[in-house]
């Protein structure tokens, strides 16, 4: 049986991401939590919020697992 993937519109679009959006999505993807990452980042818990929120609008994307399957295929 094979699998086949297909580059799905947030792969495609993830030159979109500012830096700090992506940086965001490289600690939300390692497991840190908002707050967390917020510290990593120097930033309030609620900007780390804003900054995902942002990217799941850009990319049309609704979960931490799609979020964290981005970063992955970004080499975040």
């Amino acid at each position: 049986m094979s699998l086949t993937l297909t580059a799905t519109h947030a792969e495609t679009s993830a030159p979109e991401l500012a830096p700090r959006e992506r940086e965001t999505l490289r600690h939300i993807a390692a497991g840190c939590t908002y707050l967390q990452a917020a510290r990593l980042m120097g930033l309030s818990k609620h900007t780390v919020d804003a900054y995902l929120r942002r990217i799941r609008a850009k990319l049309n994307i609704n979960t931490t697992a799609e979020l964290t399957r981005l970063a992955i295929s970004l080499g975040l």
